[in-house]
């Protein structure tokens, strides 16, 4: 009776020891996650990171670029606003897009801060820097069977003009949080944002632009104590992310006047961006495409929703609580519908 009670608990043993091998078994090909699988990258050795040299009529520079993450069918190229901003305030996407097996890429264009910054203004064009997306995407491998092109603001002019010259190379198109038109986004600015204002503080905003006071101390307070905080990033100026602090700081101000001007109601002067509009060309675009807009945003969400209807197959997302940088002050909403919109087109069902 002992020695079969022995084999009994001996037996027991054996099987438990059977049942948690496995849990100590080594990674394999099988179940390691290729998500995170950097292995077999030209980039392993730098965490991502790629200069990649962009011919331009000034001669040859580097961009930065960094990739996150492996998926053959999904990969979104950012592109940041400004011009001249950074891809910094990107760096909440990696809250979200990496737990949706979404892989991306953060891009500093010519002339912003981890890129070559050669401040030759003849390169700062629409036409010269649509031509460096399509050098980056083809250094980078993408291609119509993966390539998501994200553009907010300035970016979402890129993103415009790319789709026009290039959509078939594209799978998808985001517009975030730009509107197809300048004199539109002005006129918006003139009649909509700016009498929210307390008429006090428009009235010295308004004399100041009219003296050409932009770089005062007293206007730099006005509009980022009144104006900002409502429309550019809705929260208290000191809460606001450091990944948005940081872009802010590294900003090339010489290109972001020279191309949007100095004033922050609407484009003024001689700014090279104070005539676009591609409102009329929206048609011509077939592939995808996402269109973002928030409730406080310094651009109307009504045109943007306006601009998914207008191009052939379209789709609007709404941020009830977000403005120009929605990404943050309405982060669920524009993430979770940014990576529905992603998944959507890769199923096939946009």
């Amino acid at each position: 009776m002992k020695n079969l009670i022995y084999s009994f608990l001996m037996a027991l043993l054996v099987m438990g020891c059977s049942e948690k091998q496995p849990e100590n078994k080594p990674a394999t090909a099988d179940n390691t996650n290729s998500y995170l699988d950097y292995s077999e990258k030209d980039d392993k050795l730098s965490g991502g990171v790629k200069m990649i040299p962009i011919q331009t009529p000034a001669g040859e520079f580097n961009v930065w670029t960094k990739r996150v993450g492996n998926n053959p069918k999904m990969k979104v190229l950012l592109l940041h606003g400004g011009p001249g901003a950074t891809h910094e305030y990107f760096e909440c996407a990696d809250s979200y897009l990496p737990n949706a097996s979404i892989e991306y890429y953060y891009y500093d264009q010519l002339e912003s801060f981890y890129s070559d910054k050669p401040s030759d203004s003849s390169l700062w064009s629409v036409e010269r820097y649509v031509d460096e997306v399509e050098q980056v995407r083809k250094a980078l491998g993408l291609n119509k069977d993966n390539f998501y092109l994200l553009g907010h603001s300035w970016g979402g002019i890129l993103g415009i003009e790319y789709a026009l010259k290039y959509q078939n190379n594209l799978k998808g198109l985001i517009i975030s949080n730009m509107m197809s038109s300048i004199p539109d986004y002005i006129k918006y600015a003139d009649e909509v944002l700016g009498p929210q204002l307390d008429p006090d503080v428009l009235a010295e905003i308004k004399q100041l632009e009219a003296d050409e006071k932009y770089t005062s101390e007293r206007y730099s307070e006005l509009v980022y104590t009144h104006y900002y905080p409502e429309h550019v990033l809705r929260m208290p100026l000191e809460e606001w992310p450091n990944p948005v602090n940081r872009a802010f700081a590294n900003i090339n101000a010489d290109m972001y006047i020279t191309m949007q001007g100095p004033s922050e109601f609407g484009v003024v002067g001689d700014a090279k961006l104070k005539n676009w509009d591609r409102s009329g060309d929206l048609s011509k675009i077939t592939v995808p495409t996402l269109t973002i807009g928030g409730a406080y945003d310094t651009m109307n969400p009504e045109h943007k929703e306006w601009m998914a209807n207008e191009v052939q197959n379209g789709r609007y997302l709404h941020c009830p609580e977000g403005s120009h940088m929605a990404m943050y002050d309405d982060q669920e909403t524009y993430f979770k519908g940014l990576i529905k919109f992603i998944k959507d087109v890769d199923k096939g069902e946009m």
